[in-house]
């Protein structure tokens, strides 16, 4: 009778929660966002699943050496689950799922199955999500690995349920946290030397990987390593687990099947049969939870978010000059503890020491330095796109807020200007401070050419005046889409989701990327006619730098434009006006 209701329940709330997709797309925000997001995903996940995957699978050389690895990444998965959590055993419930389940007639084991059973829907649609990405790179039949994943989530999820049972019985007896971690991690660190040593004694590297080694001898070494002394007896329930996902055929992963439900089935009895309260930690997580929902609707951010401690101001605010200054204080203090100017400076020292280091000893470390090098331009290049999308202490938080922003003793051009300098400020620092790794280790050979410090020096210097006049047209632009499409925007983690939220985000990206090259074209031809004048008079490297200078100031130009018409807008701004209403 009661399992029945249960049943009803879950049955009702997920055609519910469907039937409220469905009517959200009467909206045309909603309805374009869904028309674009299903060709997205059509496109890149399921056109692909009646032909089969792009290839057959891993290959059988490497099959035994990828369980492997995957069972030594479960089993830190696992042991992550004993030493990071603090708190007691507590299943996440909704407030009405407290208030009718809890006084109910229902004991513990109904409510743990009850919790196991509703939390399938979300393990189902993570396997078939993982799988759908895993098909571009690794083929086999798609229904095996789909059920491969879900074994391997709701193992996951059965061990920590139970693991968070046997920490709050330790508690119960007086084991402290910290006590728990360290006797865990002790025991880890010996067991990890042992093998290390074991290894190290019994299994000396082959002659043959002493130079430079090809993947196949890697791999044969790596098997060898897992497959010797006591690392397969550790490793053992973890690759039961992992088998069926690896699985190459039908009837290797029946095989495999078994064992891993096995697995399953322990720990299941291992869950029921743990003698523990949780109804009180219950009770307090689904407070806090709707505690934080609330707040996050009604626009309350700071209440939302889970309490830190204090950290440092990034600088000290005075209490007379420019009214944005207060603007960029707040948010640069919202963006957290290592927005300060004394991690800065520590992170500056290690840049520059660690980067003298590498770069004189660059051709003795096989072009260690030089890999290091590229790698942080590569980064400070990919930050011009992904750094304004990451980094959204602006308008993009502050939205809720506006009717408060507004009440303020300044025009709307320097609310926008106090906005946008903070995620600047900080996206320029991490762009200067790559710039300072890459002109400390750059190469003195590229592609047989010599590069002199001088040379280094003007790129560099080029491009530390270019990057932040870009980065502020670049966070700009979705600025001033939260201002003309505020309904697009998304209002925290409990907003609505699904093809239609996915297809707005791909329309805003594919919106703002095109609005970036725009405002880049008259800057870029500025620089280039530059270069090219200059290209008889100086060499190309000072050229870069005469060109930079010039296209920066235009730049920023249409920058100081741009902040003033935002400003406009936004004193014009009315929240309520908006639909803003999601879900």
């Amino acid at each position: 009778m009661i399992a029945g209701a249960l049943f009803y329940y879950q049955r009702h709330w997920w055609f519910n929660r469907l039937l409220t997709r469905l009517r959200r797309l009467r909206q045309p925000k909603y309805l374009f966002g869904a028309i674009v997001g299903g060709i997205y995903f059509y496109w890149y996940f399921f056109r692909t699943l009646g032909r089969g995957g792009r290839s057959a699978g891993i290959a059988l050389d490497y099959q035994d050496v990828a369980q492997g690895i995957a069972s030594l990444l479960l089993l830190v998965a696992v042991l992550l689950a004993w030493i990071l959590p603090q708190s007691r055993a507590a299943l996440s419930f909704s407030e009405a799922e407290v208030a009718f389940l809890f006084p109910a007639p229902i004991g513990r084991k109904t409510l743990i199955h009850f919790k196991l059973l509703k939390s399938q829907t979300v393990i189902l649609f993570s396997a078939i999500f993982v799988t759908l990405i895993g098909r571009r790179w690794n083929g086999g039949d798609f229904l095996l690995r789909a059920l491969g994943w879900w074994i391997i989530f709701a193992t996951l999820n059965l061990h920590s349920l139970g693991c968070s049972f046997a920490r709050t019985k330790l508690m119960d007896r007086g084991l402290s946290n910290w006590l728990r971690c360290i006797l865990i991690l002790a025991a880890v660190g010996l067991v990890v030397a042992g093998i290390v040593l074991w290894v190290r004694y019994t299994l000396p590297l082959p002659p043959a990987m002493e130079g430079n080694p090809d993947l196949a001898q890697l791999g044969r070494y790596a098997n060898d390593v897992l497959h010797s002394g006591p690392i397969p007896w550790l490793l053992l329930p973890f690759r039961l687990v992992i088998a069926p996902c690896l699985a190459p055929s039908a009837g290797q992963f029946l095989l495999a099947l078994g064992p891993a439900l096995a697995v399953m089935a322990l720990l299941y009895w291992w869950v029921i049969h743990s003698n523990v309260a949780f109804e009180e930690a219950s009770v307090e997580l689904s407070r806090k939870t709707a505690e934080r929902v609330a707040a996050v609707r009604s626009g309350n951010w700071q209440t939302a978010r889970k309490p830190k401690k204090p950290g440092r101001s990034p600088f000290r605010l005075r209490p007379t000059g420019l009214p944005a200054v207060a603007l960029v204080w707040k948010n640069l203090t919202s963006a957290g503890r290592l927005v300060t100017t004394r991690a800065w400076i520590f992170l500056i020292w290690i840049v520059i020491f660690a980067g003298f280091a590498l770069h004189s000893q660059t051709r003795q470390a096989g072009g260690v330095g030089a890999g290091l090098a590229f790698f942080a331009l590569m980064l400070a290049a990919f930050s011009l796109f992904w750094g304004p999308q990451m980094l959204r202490n602006d308008l993009r938080q502050d939205l809720p807020a506006t009717d408060v922003l507004k009440m303020f003793p300044m025009p709307g051009w320097q609310v926008v200007l106090g906005e946008v300098l903070a995620p600047a400020a900080i996206l320029a620092a991490v762009q200067w401070l790559l710039l300072l790794a890459g002109w400390i280790l750059f190469p003195d050979q590229f592609n047989g050419h010599s590069i002199t410090l001088g040379q280094r020096t003007c790129f560099a210097v080029a491009a530390a005046i270019v990057l932040p006049c870009v980065d502020l047209i670049a966070l700009l632009i979705p600025n001033a889409a939260v201002l003309f499409f505020p309904a697009w925007f998304q209002l925290g983690k409990d907003g609505p989701r699904g093809f239609e939220t996915t297809g707005q985000q791909l329309i805003l990206m594919f919106g703002q990327l095109l609005v970036l090259a725009l405002s880049l074209l008259p800057a870029a031809a500025v620089f280039a006619i530059i270069l090219l004048l200059t290209s008889r008079l100086v060499p190309a490297a000072p050229g870069v730098l005469l060109g930079g200078v010039p296209a920066a100031a235009l730049l920023l130009v249409e920058a100081g434009f741009g902040i003033r018409l935002l400003g406009l807008v936004f004193e014009r701004f009315d929240l309520s006006a908006e639909i803003l209403i999601q879900g």
